[in-house]
């Protein structure tokens, strides 16, 4: 079925939505952050772990109630755009935009990282340089020639990440029961250590939002978005919860070590478990490149469509019905990135810019609600209270975050006003003529 407003096959199904919004979160962090979690909270990071599900609970049912009252390609932006206009619309884009390509860039730098366990020498300038490009490119093509081909990409890495994560809870519950080592008394934690563990979960946590981007090619997306979100948000958090409360119970509350689950597949199943544990690291990292390949060129897409970019950005492949010119483009943004910065260095730019739309998609809530309060195809019980529950969130991460990037953060901001500027001179034209 294709949709004649853009041209797109509607080729995503409930289910495939539902495990591009897992594949869109489960990425790096679930490998490396356990042990720095515990290494802030000990064992009271298992608690983190859930309160940080439950307060981005918070915030994705918004997205939940926001994005059932859409049905084409846009995400944020749209929603942004319809409830506050075109400025705010903008603005959300090239922040979601800027954090979802640093994202994926970071766990690109991240893929490079495990694949020296079974190659040293990859970390080097050459080497490195022929894998990124070939691990982008790669994916880039494979999206380029259907949705349907990336979609399946995506669910077949989405089972492919799972299946590995859940052999280490086995392994590490067997050993956390039968060899239970009391854990003693926890020193009081002061409250900046639980919101700097909240910060480092938001990254672990976030990520959702890129799936509701290819909203053209679902099949029914008003339905099945609610649906994708609170499937993704339950599956995440009782998969981090149980991996934080293995990396404890085996490590010690204490745990220090960048590769955490590798320990704990050590100490469970020995050397060929932890080798298993990379190859799921690295399983899982090009799913969640996967995953942002076939979302966000539909943001550059939906914004080209509404005149706010170029058209060629939604230039549709008459043979395989997908916007090639706004994939290519994505994957060489992603490319750029990762071949520019860090993991670090990306994951504090993703994090800072992702908490500004969070919370502009939190109070499109409150706005959409009274410009077309019979749209929403699901209604969130008491919608306004979570909607100021998650801009109280976003405010108090906020003010936790590394500025560092603050100078990058600034130029996307005057990026997207001059956007504004040429989008709105330009539709002033077309009136004109």
């Amino acid at each position: 079925m294709t949709s004649p407003q853009t041209g797109l096959v509607r080729a995503i199904g409930r289910w495939s939505l539902a495990a591009l919004a897992v594949n869109s979160i489960i990425g790096s962090g679930i490998f490396g952050l356990p042990a720095t979690v515990a290494g802030l909270l000990g064992k009271r990071s298992i608690v983190a772990v859930a309160l940080a599900g439950a307060a981005m609970g918070i915030i994705m049912a918004c997205f939940a109630e926001v994005a059932s009252q859409f049905s084409e390609a846009g995400g944020p932006y749209l929603y942004a755009r319809v409830a506050f206009g075109r400025l705010t619309g903008i603005v959300v884009a090239w922040m979601l935009y800027l954090s979802q390509t640093a994202a994926p860039a970071a766990n690109a730098n991240l893929f490079v990282i495990y694949l020296a366990e079974f190659w040293p020498a990859v970390k080097e300038p050459w080497p490195r340089f022929i894998i990124l490009t070939v691990l982008v490119g790669l994916l880039a093509a494979i999206n380029a020639l259907g949705a349907r081909q990336g979609t399946s990409v995506s669910n077949i890495l989405t089972v492919a990440k799972i299946v590995p994560l859940l052999m280490v809870v086995t392994a590490g519950a067997a050993v956390t029961i039968v060899h239970h080592t009391p854990w003693g008394p926890s020193p009081a934690m002061p409250p900046a250590m639980w919101m700097k563990a909240m910060v480092l979960l938001i990254f672990a946590y976030g990520g959702f939002e890129s799936a509701l981007a290819p909203m053209s090619e679902a099949k029914n997306p008003r339905r099945d978005a609610a649906f994708a979100i609170f499937a993704a948000l339950i599956t995440c958090t009782v998969i981090y919860t149980l991996v934080q409360w293995v990396v404890v119970g085996v490590l010690g509350p204490g745990a220090i070590t960048d590769r955490p689950l590798a320990e704990v597949a050590r100490i469970a199943m020995g050397n060929r478990g932890a080798a298993l544990v990379a190859l799921g690291a690295l399983v899982s990292v090009y799913g969640y490149l996967s995953a942002k390949l076939l979302a966000m060129p539909r943001v550059t897409f939906a914004l080209a469509k509404s005149g706010d970019l170029p058209k060629i950005f939604a230039k549709v492949s008459p043979t395989f019905q997908t916007p090639s010119f706004s994939i290519f483009f994505y994957a060489v943004a992603v490319w750029g990135l990762a071949i520019a910065g860090s993991f670090a260095w990306n994951v504090t730019l993703s994090v800072v810019a992702r908490l500004f739309y969070y919370a502009v998609v939190c109070a499109a809530l409150i706005a959409l609600r009274r410009k077309q309060p019979q749209a929403a195809r699901f209604r969130l019980p008491a919608g306004p209270l979570f909607a100021v529950l998650g801009i109280a969130i976003c405010l108090a991460l906020a003010t936790q975050a590394d500025l560092s990037k603050s100078a990058i953060l600034a130029a996307t901001l005057a990026a997207a006003v001059l956007n504004w500027a040429w989008a709105r001179r330009r539709n002033r034209v077309n009136v004109s003529n």
